[in-house]
């Protein structure tokens, strides 16, 4: 935990600065025009921060860089007549080179060649550790914004393709401050490339933020256009399911097949729809994340139409909108499936405890046909034995009549034995009788 670094507060949180300092911890870079930014952003999974540390310690004079300065993910690295800027994201890594534009790049150039001249060397660049998701030659030029040619300049500068562009900002004089043209298409070299003409006292600030923008804009588009192909692959495979779902509906309403039957198919089914959205729910909820951060982005640019080209808003509304609908409709197609295979379990376990719940009537129906033939047998035995046990009392009665008429008494054994016949089953029964009602009693 923080020490107390005020007598006036109580002990920080462990977390205070931690969170607060979050807000700084990447600041836009302070950008003088002329200038080219280099810019490439790769995918960093299975790329450790080591791996990213040491390919920073190659470049002049960092050689004995300190592994804890990347613990912020987020590093700028002065060089001779450069700037590097190392951010680590989730899911990718970014680096951005801040460079003067080479003489032989300024307006009205003709598609100049640039990797060559970045001053990292493109042995630097092509040793970048990750796959290139993004990579962008951007340069900023303190003229051309009121070039009566701009569009023909812009597009000798870029290269084939239909030039989008627009006027950025509002000033207090409400003019714009900037304007962005590009064309969106990689070149030869791999990268992409973009312009950005600004007036030659656009403070250092300013231009660092515009290129912030735009190079992220760009990053998020391309990251958000991953979840496309996922959902591209997904949808036969849901239409397969949606088939099989529906097949197995039929067979429940129908009565068709066993229950046995119906759960294997379902839970199989059900099997495939989970792992698919254990698979892809994170691709398709980072897409609309992205999708989000490229709406922000296209806001905070506040375009203004630049005659003659559409918009960046606009090409992004035309283009990028119907994949984004794309991957949103496979997602919520996903959830809808998964949804509809839990109302079908639903279905099938409700018939199957019905079922259960008719057999065990049947079963308690047995059960109670049952204590009824063991109640009466039961009756049965036990007049029996008090017939059985008045029989031996007889008999021993009997027998000792017998005895006393031997020892020379006047009396019938036969007759006595006759006579106590009644006496002897009206008091089996009563003792019969106490039996029972104690042994309820107990229980």
């Amino acid at each position: 935990m923080n020490e107390i670094t005020s007598r006036y507060l109580p002990l920080d949180d462990a977390q205070r600065r931690t969170l607060h300092n979050e807000i700084h911890a990447r600041p836009s870079a302070r950008v003088r025009l002329p200038a080219l930014i280099v810019y490439v952003a790769v995918l960093n999974a299975g790329i450790s921060r080591e791996q990213e540390w040491q390919h920073l310690c190659r470049l002049p004079g960092h050689a004995d860089l300190n592994l804890d300065k990347l613990g912020g993910n987020f590093l700028r690295l002065r060089c001779d007549g450069y700037t590097v800027k190392w951010e680590r994201h989730t899911e990718f890594t970014r680096y951005s080179i801040v460079q003067a534009l080479p003489v032989h790049a300024q307006w009205g150039a003709t598609l100049p060649e640039l990797a060559p001249h970045v001053a990292v060397g493109t042995e630097w660049l092509r040793g970048i550790p990750g796959q290139t998701v993004a990579a962008i030659q951007l340069a900023m030029l303190p003229e051309g914004m009121q070039d009566a040619d701009l569009l023909n300049k812009a597009q000798a500068w870029l290269g084939a393709g239909a030039i989008i562009g627009s006027r950025m900002g509002n000033t207090s004089e409400g003019q714009s401050h900037s304007c962005l043209l590009t064309h969106f298409r990689i070149g030869e070299d791999g990268f992409e490339r973009m312009l950005v003409l600004a007036p030659a006292d656009t403070p250092e600030g300013r231009a660092g933020r515009i290129s912030q923008r735009v190079l992220e804009l760009e990053t998020y588009r391309l990251m958000a256009l991953r979840g496309l192909p996922v959902a591209k692959h997904l949808s036969p495979v849901l239409a397969q399911a949606e088939a099989q779902l529906a097949d197995i509906t039929a067979r429940l309403e129908r009565k068709q097949d066993g229950d046995q039957s119906l759960l294997d198919d379902l839970v199989g089914l059900a099997a495939r729809v989970e792992r698919a959205t254990a698979e892809h729910g994170y691709r398709f909820s980072a897409t609309r994340a992205y999708d989000r951060l490229v709406g922000e982005r296209i806001a905070e640019l506040r375009e203004r139409p630049l005659a003659g080209t559409q918009t960046v808003g606009e090409f992004m509304q035309r283009r990028l909108s119907p994949a984004m609908a794309t991957v949103v409709a496979t997602s919520q197609r996903l959830a809808a499936l998964s949804e509809r295979v839990a109302r079908a379990s639903a279905l099938l376990r409700t018939r199957v405890d019905i079922a259960t719940e008719s057999q065990n009537q049947q079963l308690l129906e047995k059960l109670t046909r049952g204590q009824d033939l063991q109640l009466r047998l039961q009756s049965t035995v036990e007049g029996l034995s008090i017939a059985a046990i008045s029989y031996y009392v007889v008999s021993l009665v009997l027998y000792g009549a017998k005895a006393l008429n031997k020892l020379g008494l006047p009396m019938n054994p036969e007759m006595a034995a006759g006579l106590s016949i009644p006496i002897v089953l009206l008091g089996v029964w009563k003792t019969v009788q106490r039996i029972h009602a104690r042994i309820h009693s107990q229980g």
